[in-house]
């Protein structure tokens, strides 16, 4: 509870600091709506491609199982690998302020660094499914570290609207209203001060 000295200024003081506050709450609370809009639109992307890296994952499995017994687990192990694939490429945009991560896929696979000696379509698919996997998940982690931007974002936002609705505007209004009380009361005692002294002096 703030400690104020009673008088009119205060009470203007106080009013237009009350009027800040609503308009930085409205503000918040706007921002707020904003952010779980954005959130729920995001959590739903990511739900489809979660389900579409799942089936990626299960169609690399399978692909895998078909190399190995194509080719059995050694010789699958020394069969030729592509480079290391560079960083994929990503654009950034802005949310509020939140940078927002998109990932771009890449536009051609990278060439294997050797002649398999024994090529085959089962390995060719089995690379061509992981290949697929690894974008997949590369673009699933940039949606899942979008979300939880927006996450920390939006509890952010929810602390700060609610500490003015629940603790400072409210403490505000009690500093007003007992100003406006211990005015009243003043003015009233200076109304009887003032009247006594009318009637004394009548009496003079």
């Amino acid at each position: 509870m703030r400690e104020v000295t009673p008088t009119r200024s205060t009470v203007i003081e106080l009013t237009d600091e009350r009027k800040l506050m609503r308009q930085g709450y409205e503000f918040l609370d706007e921002k707020r709506m904003l952010l779980a809009s954005e959130m729920l639109q995001r959590l739903h992307l990511f739900q489809e491609r979660s389900a579409q890296f799942t089936d990626a994952l299960k169609n690399a499995a399978r692909t895998l199982a078909a190399a190995v017994e194509r080719h059995g687990l050694d010789g699958l192990q020394v069969y030729p690998v592509p480079a290391a694939p560079e960083a994929p490429d990503k654009d950034k945009t802005m949310f509020l302020g939140i940078a927002m991560l998109t990932i771009r896929p890449p536009a051609e696979s990278t060439p294997a660094s050797a002649r398999a000696i024994d090529p085959s379509p089962e390995a060719k698919a089995c690379r061509a499914a992981f290949e697929r996997l690894l974008g997949a998940a590369a673009d699933l982690g940039a949606r899942a570290g979008n979300l939880r931007r927006l996450a920390r974002e939006y509890r952010r936002t929810e602390r700060r609207a609610k500490a003015l609705e629940n603790v400072l505007l409210p403490e505000v209004e009690e500093a007003i209203k007992r100003i406006d009380e211990q005015l009243d009361t003043m003015d009233r005692e200076e109304i009887t001060r003032t009247r006594w002294a009318g009637k004394v002096r009548a009496a003079e």
